[in-house]
Order: C-alpha cells, then structure tokens, then sequence
C-alpha cells in the first residue's frame, strides 16, 4: 500500500465518523508495532494538509519486559517531529511473576489503557487513537459472537466520560494486508513483540479462523466487514459508501 492510499482510507474513516475536530490534541497509542506505527505515519501526513488543524504526541506504555528495545520508534518520532513519552509500568511483573496469570490478555489491555489514559490526560490530549484495524473489528465481533453469544465490536469512537477523553480508530477501513506491505513498503522500525503469550491467545484462534474462512470462501471478510457496518451496533450510525469495502 502507498502512502497516498493510506491517506484516503484514514481521511474516509476521520470523516465519515467525524473523529477530529479544531484544535485537538491527539496521542497516539504506539505498541511498537506495524499497525501503530503505520498510525503515526498516517495521521501525521494528514496533520499537514486536513482542514481541521490538530496536533500529536505520541506515548508507548513499557510494560517492563527486559527485551523491549524502544530505540527505533524513538528515531521514527523526533523524525516525523512528533513528541513521544514512554510510560514505564510493572504491568508484565504484576500479570506474570505476582499473579501468574493463565489467560493475562484481558487484565494487561485493562491495566494499559489505564496507564495510556492517565498519560494522554497528563499530557493536554482530549482524544486517544488506537490503531485498530479492518481485521481487527471483524475479530472482535467473532469473539464477541463465539465466546459471548453477542453480535458486538467497538465503534469507530468511543467517549470515556470518567476520563473526558475521546478515543478514535483512524485505521478501521484499512486492512491487516494492506498494513503489512506498508510497512515492508516502508520499512517501519517495528519493535519485537516481548509478551510471553504473543500469538497464543484466543484472538489469535480467531485470527487463524477469519483467514481460513477467507481462503475457503473468498471476500467472506469483505462480507463480515458490511455486517458490521450495517448491523446496527451502537455508534455505527454512519453508514459507509460500498467502495470502501473493497
């Protein structure tokens, strides 16, 4: 994918969900992975020329694994000029050596939003980006489905009251694939994953599913896409032109 390509598709999301507004100050979210840093590209390309003015800071939270060498995407941010802040937290201590946790994926994605909240709030930002992408959304509505017997998946925006701030999913009409060539395209600094149950968790099976489902029935997750899109969810009122599907 191009660069150009990963503009328009952002623009669409941003747009049609009306995600940015004047004046917002924005953090992005950086794991140190493809999908966050194709983030960072994207939405700092659009802060030069979107005709709604807003800034960016970007901000990882350490978990504090020994192995997580941060160097690159430090590089990648004084770059592209966008201030970056790691927050540094016990959390894979805790989930790991403390409580040995068996399934720890639901309580670190509690406890990292926690800490990525605090920071952004800390830092002036009214709005939180998340990198999640196409993939991703089709996964949870699966996930939901399977193991909760519900047909859900977060919407493009979410409000947290309790903290006043805005979190938003510029990436949600690009697919995983598309995200992957960007990064060879480009050659993002993408950070080794450390966790110890990295590919080894339910998304993960569900992952493997979505994309065997794919193979056997081609554009099934073009198709679970629209019935996310037009299913209704709460905060999915904005229905999508049918180019962007494909």
């Amino acid at each position: 994918m191009k660069l150009q390509r990963l503009y328009s598709l952002t623009r669409k999301a941003i747009d049609t969900y009306h995600m940015i507004d004047d004046g917002d100050q924005i953090a992005i979210g950086i794991s140190g992975g493809k999908d966050s840093l194709t983030l960072l590209y994207a939405l700092h390309g659009l802060s030069q020329f979107y005709p709604k003015k807003f800034t960016l800071k970007a901000i990882t939270v350490d978990l504090g694994f020994d192995d997580l060498d941060l160097s690159p995407v430090s590089g990648l941010c004084k770059e592209l000029s966008v201030p970056y802040t790691i927050v540094s937290t016990d959390i894979g201590k805790i989930l790991f050596e403390e409580r040995k946790e068996s399934n720890p994926c639901s309580l670190c994605a509690k406890l990292r939003k926690g800490a990525l909240n605090k920071a952004a709030k800390e830092s002036g930002c009214n709005k939180i980006a998340y990198a999640h992408h196409r993939e991703d959304l089709i996964e949870t509505m699966l996930l939901s489905l399977i193991y909760e017997g519900r047909f859900y998946v977060f919407p493009p925006s979410t409000y947290l009251d309790r903290m006043n701030l805005t979190v938003i999913r510029p990436l949600m009409l690009v697919a995983e694939a598309d995200i992957i060539g960007f990064r060879n395209r480009y050659k993002l600094p993408v950070c080794k994953n450390p966790c110890p149950v990295d590919g080894h968790t339910r998304r993960e099976y569900v992952k493997i599913l979505t994309d065997n489902l794919e193979k056997e029935n081609p554009g099934v997750k073009t198709r679970l896409f629209h019935a996310i899109v037009t299913g209704k969810i709460p905060g999915w009122e904005n229905n999508l032109s049918e180019e962007v599907y494909h």
